[in-house]
């Protein structure tokens, strides 16, 4: 997260870190896969997605030292879409199109997947997305390695009802205005309605990117907790998160009293906040930089040496992994994996090959990529902020599981399929 609380100096901070992530970039021979990196690294959403750029480009050192792919070293070409969704489609033709890219690792909202998805649709390419979304796609030329709803949103809200939640009773449904937020939290109130919430019980609110000013909202939250036990569910996005978590502690609002759930604050997201007073407030991930396991202190070390190498600005001294770099980490690898598998980088033999794939992630899990449904198999874990802005986790699932892309809880999703169409 940029060091500045202001959306201005986030942009100006977030340019430099641009031009200096572009001018890191190697120059190559010709005889080499390009591979194309698609992120925001300017605008509201750099305070997310600069990290996802940075991580995509350890792992490209990492796999050209060790003999690259198919004998041959990966050339990154590494594209601002400067939190700017038509322009994001406009750059992905051009990495297709114009830089012959073999592979795109890319985007965080869905609302800039939504409109880079018909590119690679039309120009039969590949798209790596590696953030938790709000289900209800699926695209034969789209890898989702995030989560599903039932990876990671379900799984808060059951934690929050049940007893060592704190028995919720009453919600509050925050969100960016904007597709996933949206969707997410139609999924979320068909779920509790099923589980016999009221409409009364259900307070849902948006704000645009970039939004500032939270002092009418929390105000709304506090009044609305007054009638009964309330949590939030925030799927805030971007550098909003720093002004509605301030005015969170200026209201008196804390997890004891009303907890948050964030589906887009990690690790990095906390970078630029005191987390003292957040101690307590959780996150649903598939990953937490806290989890104790070898793979993890070996990828964690892995980061913190290149971080430091590269003069990242902020990383190199305080550097911080998530779960996004996870995704994003996990996805490169498993596309390595089909193209050796399939000795080609044609779309369809990668495809093919994709299916089915394992990599043993920094997670401590096996993730499975889905023989069909091109989502990864994954554990849930939720995660209460610590004071020095790591996570404890306070409760995961046993195994990974299975996404599943069509909600359950919207009606006549049980009669599509689990597969994208061949077009």
């Amino acid at each position: 997260m940029q060091r500045s609380f202001t959306i201005k100096a986030t942009a100006l901070a977030s340019a430099a870190i641009a031009l200096a992530g572009l001018a890191a970039v190697p120059a190559f021979a010709q005889d080499t896969i390009k591979v194309g990196v698609l992120h925001a690294l300017s605008g509201t959403m750099a305070i997310s997605e600069t990290a996802l750029k940075d991580m995509a480009l350890m792992t490209i050192e990492e796999i050209n030292a060790k003999g690259g792919v198919l004998g041959k070293k990966l050339e990154p070409v590494v594209i601002d879409t400067a939190s700017n969704w038509p322009l994001a489609a406009e750059k992905a033709k051009q990495l297709i199109t114009q830089d012959k890219v073999a592979v795109t690792f890319g985007c965080w909202t869905s609302v800039c997947r939504k409109s880079v998805l018909p590119v690679y649709e039309e120009n039969n390419a590949l798209l790596y997305y590696p953030v938790q979304y709000e289900g209800e796609e699926l695209s034969k030329n789209v890898f989702y390695t995030g989560a599903a709803p039932n990876q990671q949103a379900i799984p808060a809200v059951e934690y929050l009802m049940g007893k060592e939640g704190g028995s919720a009773k009453r919600w509050v449904l925050l969100g960016t205005d904007y597709v996933y937020p949206r969707t997410a939290n139609k999924i979320l109130r068909a779920f509790l309605k099923s589980k016999g919430v009221a409409d009364a019980d259900i307070m849902e609110t948006y704000t645009p990117f970039g939004h500032s000013d939270y002092q009418t909202i929390v105000a709304d939250i506090k009044k609305f907790s007054t009638g009964g036990k309330t949590a939030v569910i925030s799927t805030i996005n971007g550098d909003s998160n720093v002004p509605f978590y301030k005015e969170l502690g200026n209201a008196g609002l804390s997890a004891k009293n009303v907890p948050v759930v964030a589906f887009s604050v990690g690790e990095e997201e906390l970078r630029g906040l005191d987390p003292k007073p957040l101690a307590g407030h959780l996150a649903s991930w598939n990953y937490f930089m806290s989890v104790k396991n070898p793979t993890n202190t070996a990828w964690i070390k892995q980061w913190s040496d290149y971080a430091k190498a590269k003069k990242l600005p902020g990383q190199s001294t305080k550097p911080l992994t998530n779960d996004p770099m996870e995704a994003t980490y996990v996805g490169m690898h498993m596309w390595k994996q089909a193209v050796e598998k399939a000795k080609s980088t044609d779309p369809d033999k990668v495809i093919a090959a994709m299916a089915g794939q394992t990599f043993n992630a920094p997670s401590g899990f096996t993730l499975t990529m889905d023989a069909k449904n091109h989502h990864l198999h994954k554990p849930v874990l939720i995660g209460e902020i610590r004071p020095d802005g790591q996570f404890n986790v306070v409760w995961r699932t046993k195994a990974p599981i299975k996404a599943q892309p069509w909600s359950p809880f919207i009606e006549g999703n049980d009669k599509k399929k689990d597969e994208p169409e061949k077009k």
